[in-house]
């Protein structure tokens, strides 16, 4: 690990004073410091803002639920209203990672995290999203089993925020704080695909910092669940997870936004999956779905995560239709291999966590 400064700040003011010249931002520093000894950024100096009071709390109120950014997920996942109003966040916090990193990992490193692809985690590769000179995804033709399944032509990362995917399904913004002054981010701009910008993420600037989450109040009869999968059932990054937020009208879904975490580099919205499911009465799922983007796996890995997603006993999931597909771009599945939907029963009123199977199916 190279040698670097290090700067403790009270005040956002003096953080932003620090930011440039080679200076990053440390909150937690789960991912950062990973990223430093295993060389693949070699900050000049580290501002830490972990001591800053006003990038703290939890408040809510009339219009909605303001987070800061240094607010941890324990605090997010255990805290009584979210528990309450915003479900799906509060189970995205609850499901990260291990409980001692919960209790240092801050919401606004979370959302802030840089791909876990191992070919850019690794040293011995060069790979384009370093900025090396590089114009080669070694996942395209190498082991990609954890990669994108959508939207992976330029680069094949999946983005590995859990916190991502409630927070965009609930149309939560971003505020960001340079010397020039504020500006709210949507959380459907925040992050920049690899068609548009194959090195950054994110659309924080240089000389920006994050200094406020806030998540709209729910309307009326929202609903809201958040679910993951791993390969165990003990801490372990996803291989599927997805967010649902449904406002109901009784028993119809009035409006539905549907959103899958690492199945590409961004947190993306199902559009289809969204349209199929507003003004629907019950749980029968609809008969024909389009397809999905095309998309590149291991055929036998998606087989087996998809058996592993649709396997696990839900108590409020009784259906399990799938209710979104992607066009495998390698060998056609075999017909044994191939989903086929059970029929449901008509009178089951949508639950998130009802549809979460469908996405995940």
């Amino acid at each position: 690990m190279n040698k670097f400064a290090f700067i403790d700040c009270t005040t956002v003011d003096q953080a932003l004073d620090q930011l440039g010249g080679g200076a990053t931002v440390k909150a937690g520093g789960i991912d950062l410091l990973d990223l430093m000894k295993d060389d693949i950024v070699s900050p000049a100096m580290l501002v830490n803002i972990r001591n800053i009071d006003s990038l703290r709390g939890i408040t809510i109120s009339a219009d909605g639920l303001h987070l800061g950014p240094l607010s941890t997920l324990s605090e997010i996942a255990d805290h009584p209203e979210i528990q309450r109003s915003y479900s799906a966040l509060s189970d995205a916090a609850g499901h990260a990672a291990t409980p001692q990193v919960r209790n240092m990992a801050t919401l606004g490193g979370n959302i802030m995290q840089r791909p876990r692809c191992w070919y850019f985690r690794s040293s011995d590769f060069d790979c384009k999203k370093k900025g090396n000179g590089s114009d080669e995804c070694h996942a395209h033709a190498g082991e990609n089993q954890y990669h994108a399944i959508m939207n992976n032509g330029t680069c094949a990362m999946v983005h590995p925020s859990s916190a991502a995917v409630p927070l965009l399904g609930m149309d939560a913004q971003v505020e960001l704080t340079s010397k020039r002054g504020k500006r709210m981010v949507s959380m459907s701009d925040f992050y920049v695909p690899p068609e548009k910008n194959v090195i950054n993420e994110t659309v924080v600037q240089p000389g920006e910092l994050i200094t406020r989450i806030f998540v709209p109040a729910p309307e009326p009869g929202t609903r809201s669940a958040y679910q993951k999968y791993g390969e165990k059932e003990s801490f372990d990054w996803p291989i599927a997870d997805a967010g649902v937020v449904l406002v109901m009208d009784g028993t119809r879904c009035r409006k539905a936004s549907v959103v899958l975490g690492v199945a590409a580099p961004t947190p993306i919205r199902s559009k289809d999956a969204e349209v199929a499911l507003t003004g629907r009465p019950s749980m029968k799922p609809p008969r024909a779905l389009p397809g999905g983007p095309p998309c590149r796996a291991p055929r036998r890995f998606r087989k087996t995560a998809t058996k592993r997603s649709s396997s696990r006993p839900q108590s409020t999931a009784p259906c399990c239709s799938r209710l979104g597909r992607c066009n495998v771009t390698q060998a056609p599945l075999a017909k044994e291999d191939q989903h086929v939907n059970p029929t449901c029963s008509d009178q089951l009123p949508l639950a998130p966590k009802q549809v979460l199977l469908w996405c995940l199916r």
